[in-house]
């Protein structure tokens, strides 16, 4: 799960908005489509792009139906909610797929993770750093209260949640190699610890404030990059799991943005200069049905060429 932006200038192209942009690296007049690739032995497949529509267009009914966008899709989503109703449209056409992954601007989202785990699919995602989990031994307990009143009616976590980057700041970090590149085997220092997440229903908590309750387990993992930038990931794989699977699990996911970035330099994806959300979508479909086929042309060369070797 990803998305790409698309630069436009004006306000009357379907969806177009100021709104951070993954090509420029910031905030800029784009449209911004949710994206569904499938992966295997590093060979992306697009498989869905959907338009994401900001505020400024599902409140305004006038501009809704001058760029015709069909009554279904008029209604407010967030990119996580497209993606989930996407990964729906995908599962019903018999596709098939192993674990979701996705970057902290889903990752995020508690009802995003809730809604894989509902699916029974297997997800690893990116989460930011300050997200709040609980360690994987926490209790629920009856709270003591010092002063007279009624008794209370729900559970309390008997320790409190903190955040991610707090929870592994005493993990013991290993270095993994997950795969070779261009420039020689792939590597970076990762920490993983099995952890409740803190999304559970919200609960006042002694004098704390409202708390969300631990909810699943799952593993919280790490990655410091050579950089010295560190990165924060959830993922609902097995408690067996070692920790160099978590690794090449996680960065699996730089195939979707080579999917992206082919899609519009060799396809046109970000060429398109209607207006209307009909003739948006036309036109990525047969980006992504060119993409395909391509990819076809590839495996099929690169089958010629390893029989004849």
């Amino acid at each position: 799960i990803d998305d790409t932006s698309l630069p436009k200038k004006g306000e009357r192209s379907v969806g177009v908005a100021a709104q951070y942009a993954s090509a420029l690296g910031k905030t800029a007049n784009c449209q911004t489509l949710v994206s569904l690739t499938l992966a295997r032995g590093e060979v992306p497949v697009m498989v869905a792009l959907r338009l994401f529509l900001p505020d400024s267009w599902t409140s305004d009914v006038s501009r809704l139906k001058r760029a015709r966008v069909p009554v279904e899709h008029r209604t407010p989503r967030s990119k996580p909610e497209i993606a989930l109703a996407e990964i729906d449209r995908t599962m019903a056409a018999n596709v098939r797929f192993g674990c979701v992954l996705a970057d902290a601007g889903y990752g995020l989202s508690a009802p995003f993770r809730q809604g894989l785990t509902e699916r029974g699919l297997a997800w690893a995602v990116g989460i930011p750093r300050h997200l709040k989990v609980y360690p994987v031994d926490v209790k629920l307990i009856w709270p003591i209260t010092k002063v007279r009143g009624k008794p209370r009616k729900h559970h309390v976590p008997d320790i409190l949640s903190i955040a991610a980057e707090q929870m592994l700041a005493s993990a013991k970090w290993k270095t993994v190699s997950w795969r070779s590149g261009t420039k020689g085997r792939l590597k970076a220092r990762f920490a993983a610890v099995r952890v409740r997440t803190a999304d559970g229903p919200p609960q006042r908590i002694w004098d704390k404030g409202q708390q969300h309750l631990p909810g699943d387990e799952a593993w919280l993992i790490g990655e410091q990059r050579a950089s010295g930038e560190k990165k924060y990931y959830l993922a609902n794989l097995p408690a067996s799991t070692d920790l160099r699977t978590l690794a090449a699990t996680i960065k699996a996911r730089w195939i979707c943005e080579q999917a992206h970035q082919q899609l519009k330099e060799e396809l046109g994806l970000d060429h398109f200069e209607g207006r209307s959300w009909q003739g948006l979508h036309r036109h990525t479909l047969m980006t992504m049905i060119a993409y395909a086929f391509l990819q076809h042309r590839r495996l099929a060369h690169a089958a010629r060429k390893k029989k004849n070797q």
